[in-house]
């Protein structure tokens, strides 16, 4: 091979990989748009059996074009209590049979229309300002890219065919199905993409570089390449993260193994499928894919429990599990007593006070530490906090519609507005977090003693905000007077510290930018106190 046809074959070959990642990544984007931010809910809702997990997991990857994507979302769920680990199985089995909607799209060859598709999409992104016109053309545009890209690499591809080189080594993984499945899994690595990874063997298949025996335990690797990146994903992650990630890589493993057993006749059966239905050569591979993952599906579906069991055991350790769902407002009693309801409303508040203070603590530790783990956990925290909010309040105004007697009224009154500030502490949580993200990312230096100070304010705040969520618990008078207290010290504190960073950056002791994000910070945290003070005084006023 010429130097100049290498050239060409590499150019070709990357950059129309390049294209079609791109393009499946944008028309992921562009789907999950049309469809709206609902697929969390989807997966809620729809996953109360293992066969529902399958369906649910199955259409959301359709959706995102990507079963990791997909495996990434059942992760948060199972992490935020949303889901159990068993129902997180059903998921990622279903994802692994969406993944194959993107290798039947190919050999459908419409590659042929590729650039007046992509054409199409950019009239609807550019030409019309309207933004659901705007998600569509996104779909289409990466539809279009995905088989420009797929045509620049066939064509890349061609010259293969006639190397010696990769002659012999196609013979070998012939003979020997375990290469093949080795080179699947090393490309899928690679390229961080099974759609991809399956896309270029179609190509090869095509363009008859390789034969069946040759192709078929090549996609069987990249099958298990594919559950790399929810490893990688996975790792620093929780323990929740830790075992569904695992679970994907046992479940592909385990579905490969399977399938090199009856190698033989499995090729056969492709054989006489691609004769049969006289299917095209990307179309065969795409049609094996399918019946791959939907057996190996088929298979596992009855053994979630063992699945859940084997990584567990695997993986020992108790999980954090943030409980987003309320756990007291039974709409039952509503109707049957307000005093009642409202009791129960206040136990709700309650565990949304606990998960605010909690969240404020991981808040503290993401600050000193700069653990992404920490952060993660405050969002879900504030995640958490705003559900509760919606729930709670939802249940407080169907109360507000009974008769309610004057100490009842007061209960509810005080409760609606302690929601809300539960609700507000959440968000000054978020805002810290973020201010201490942008410190890290844009490598801002804040100085030793800014740090001890702000320590300092955290633990103030902290102690003020649990103190509040006590004398809200038990109607403690006390404990309420004791926050007015601590609250007028977060106020002296707050000023005090300005005072002292204006003088550490007129020495030079402190960047102008890390000033910025120190004052922010304990502006955050005298609102946080602000709330504290306001729960108290809801308890102050009720007595």
């Amino acid at each position: 091979m010429r130097l100049l046809d290498l050239r060409d074959l590499l150019f070709m070959f990357f950059g129309g990989l390049a294209i079609f990642l791109f393009g499946i990544k944008f028309m992921g984007d562009g789907l999950q748009k049309t469809a709206g931010d609902k697929l969390r809910d989807v997966l809620d809702k729809f996953t109360s059996n293992p066969v529902m997990g399958v369906l649910a997991g199955l259409i959301i990857t359709i959706l995102l074009q990507t079963s990791t994507g997909t495996t990434v979302l059942a992760i948060g769920l199972v992490n935020a209590g949303f889901m159990t680990l068993r129902q997180s199985i059903g998921v990622i089995m279903g994802a692994n049979i969406g993944t194959t909607v993107t290798a039947f799209i190919i050999g459908l060859k419409i590659s042929d229309y590729a650039l007046p598709i992509i054409a199409i999409g950019t009239f609807l992104i550019f030409f019309i300002k309207n933004k659901k016109a705007n998600n569509i053309g996104q779909v289409f545009f990466g539809f279009g890219a995905l088989f420009y890209g797929l045509n620049l690499m066939g064509d890349g591809l061609r010259p293969l065919r006639e190397l010696e080189v990769f002659a012999e080594l196609t013979v070998s993984m012939s003979a020997n199905p375990l290469l093949g499945v080795l080179i699947g899994t090393i490309f899928t690595i690679s390229v961080q993409s099974s759609s991809a990874a399956i896309g270029l063997l179609q190509q090869l298949f095509a363009q008859g570089a390789m034969d069946l025996d040759a192709a078929l335990p090549v996609l069987f690797g990249d099958n298990i390449g594919t559950t790399i990146t929810a490893v990688l994903a996975a790792l620093g992650a929780s323990i929740a993260a830790k075992r569904a990630a695992l679970t994907h890589v046992i479940f592909n493993v385990v579905g490969t193994i399977i399938v090199l057993l009856i190698v033989g006749p499995y090729i056969r059966l492709i054989a006489y499928l691609q004769d049969a239905w006289s299917l095209n050569p990307e179309m065969t591979i795409a049609v094996a894919h399918g019946i791959f993952n939907f057996s190996n599906v088929l298979i596992q579906l009855p053994f979630i429990g063992v699945l859940a069991f084997i990584v567990v055991k695997l993986i020992p350790g108790n999980e954090t599990v943030i409980e987003y769902k309320a756990q007291h407002l039974d709409p039952v009693l509503i109707q049957q007593s307000s005093s009642i309801a409202l009791g129960q409303a206040k136990k709700e508040t309650l565990r949304m006070a606990e998960l605010s203070e909690k969240g404020l603590i991981e808040t503290f530790q993401f600050v000193k530490t700069g653990q992404k783990r920490h952060a993660e956990l405050t969002y879900q925290f504030e995640d958490a906090i705003n559900n509760l909010d919606r729930k709670i309040t939802d249940y407080l105004v169907k109360i507000s519609s009974n008769s309610l007697s004057a100490n009842d009224s007061a209960e509810h009154s005080k409760l609606m507005d302690t929601v809300r500030d539960i609700e507000r502490v959440g968000d000054h949580m978020e805002n810290i977090i973020e201010l201490a993200e942008y410190q890290i990312t844009n490598k801002v230096k804040v100085s030793g003693l800014a740090i001890e100070d702000l320590e300092e304010m955290f633990n103030l705040t902290i102690d003020t905000l649990k103190q509040s969520i006590r004398a809200l618990e038990n109607n403690d008078l006390g404990e309420a007077r004791a926050v007015v207290l601590k609250e007028e010290k977060i106020d002296k504190m707050e000023r005090q510290l300005r005072k002292k960073h204006i003088l550490r950056l007129n020495e030079g002791k402190c960047e102008a930018s890390a000033g910025i994000i120190f004052v922010d910070m304990i502006s955050n945290l005298e609102r946080i106190g602000d709330h504290a003070l306001n729960i108290a005084e809801a308890v102050i006023g009720e007595e």
